[in-house]
């Protein structure tokens, strides 16, 4: 019999064979499928972490340049990966790497904040990642990233709304199979963005279940650089999911 995390490995091959043939316009210069290239790293983290239904699902937007892009793990920071995780995956290349961000996979030297500050919080309350895992499961709405020719990140509100149209859709889809899959009691947005998808998916779906969401560990958040980790952990208790 198929096991959830095998179901969920084919769910997102399903979601990159939708995403793969998308071109994108000015301003964007370089587009990366992060679970192509970096499949390893995301199946790995699916077989060893998403194998049973969760209490709580947290979503993720999309990777950062220095997290799920060098690790295929969402928020994936490379030291959490591979110290708190103990995940050690293959990266392989973008078809076309922009010269200013390139993919070192677990060699690359650089730290994504945002990964540190969240991961670093669930590492603190669950020194063993598998307890972490055990109720919870961390997935990134869509899986590519987007760049200008400057390397800068484009987030999905930069990108024209016409091409987003397919993007969202498949992307929708693989969500609301993900919730199906993981039967959640708590569905939860990671920033505004994330919180809304994971609305519209549970009305998809009309489901039961919690909706919630808490602050970005983005450091492009005043309010996270105050004291994200705090704030996180307030909201968790207040919707009652920690």
């Amino acid at each position: 019999m198929e096991t959830i995390a095998r179901k969920l490995i084919t769910a997102g091959r399903d979601l990159a064979d939708e995403l793969r043939p998308l071109e994108f316009s000015d301003p964007v210069s370089h587009t990366y499928l992060t679970v192509d290239y970096a499949r390893d790293g995301y199946e790995k983290y699916l077989e060893k972490f998403a194998g049973t239904t969760k209490r709580v699902l947290m979503l993720g937007m999309n990777p950062g340049p220095y997290g799920m892009a060098q690790t295929g793990v969402p928020f994936g920071e490379i030291a959490m990966v591979r110290d708190w995780m103990r995940l050690s995956p293959e990266i392989g290349k973008p078809a076309i790497e922009h010269p200013k961000r390139r993919v070192l996979g677990m060699d690359c030297p650089k730290s994504e904040v945002s990964g540190r500050r969240l991961w670093g919080l669930f590492s603190e309350k669950f020194p063993q990642a598998e307890d972490f895992f055990a109720e919870h499961l961390v997935i990134n709405f869509c899986p590519l990233i987007w760049m200008k020719d400057t390397g800068a990140n484009l987030t999905p509100d930069k990108i024209k709304a016409s091409e987003m149209v397919m993007v969202d859709a498949a992307c929708q889809k693989h969500l609301r199979r993900l919730i199906e899959l993981t039967k959640p009691e708590f569905l939860i947005g990671v920033g505004a963005y994330a919180g809304k998808q994971m609305a519209l998916a549970k009305a998809e779906l009309g489901v039961a279940g919690t909706i919630g969401k808490i602050l970005h560990p983005s450091p492009a958040s005043p309010a996270a650089n105050r004291g994200w980790a705090e704030a996180a952990e307030k909201q968790l208790r207040d919707m009652g999911a920690w």
